[in-house]
């Protein structure tokens, strides 16, 4: 019979014990979960101010009032390639982004520094 108390006692000992780790888990996930929360507006503001190469490229056209038609003449690439860059799913070779910047009238360091 003390056989079964002691181990009735041990069992009791390890389940506080288990209890007490998984509320401490507990705690520590409400704890992210509200940092994550709070962060939430710099999150949003981080996410609208990153951009892609391509969405630097794209902004500079439009001020310039360009179509893709007209810089892909003048770069002597396709229309769709002007279009890929546009939305990112290329980016264009040295000797274009530079080709870009002229046309724009700007720096590729400038375009450069827009990219997040």
């Amino acid at each position: 019979m003390t056989g079964m108390v002691r181990n009735a006692s041990f069992f009791a000992i390890i389940l506080l014990a288990i209890g007490g780790v998984v509320g401490y888990l507990v705690y520590l996930l409400i704890k992210a979960l509200k940092k994550y929360i709070k962060s939430e507006p710099a999150r949003k503001e981080k996410a609208e101010n990153a951009k892609t190469l391509g969405e630097v490229i794209k902004k500079y056209r439009v001020e310039c009032k360009m179509t893709q038609e007209f810089v892909a003449e003048t770069l002597g690439v396709s229309r769709q390639a002007v279009s890929k860059c546009d939305t990112g799913i290329s980016d264009p070779s040295t000797t274009n982004l530079m080709a870009l910047a002229k046309l724009f009238g700007v720096t590729v360091e400038d375009m450069l520094k827009e990219v997040k």
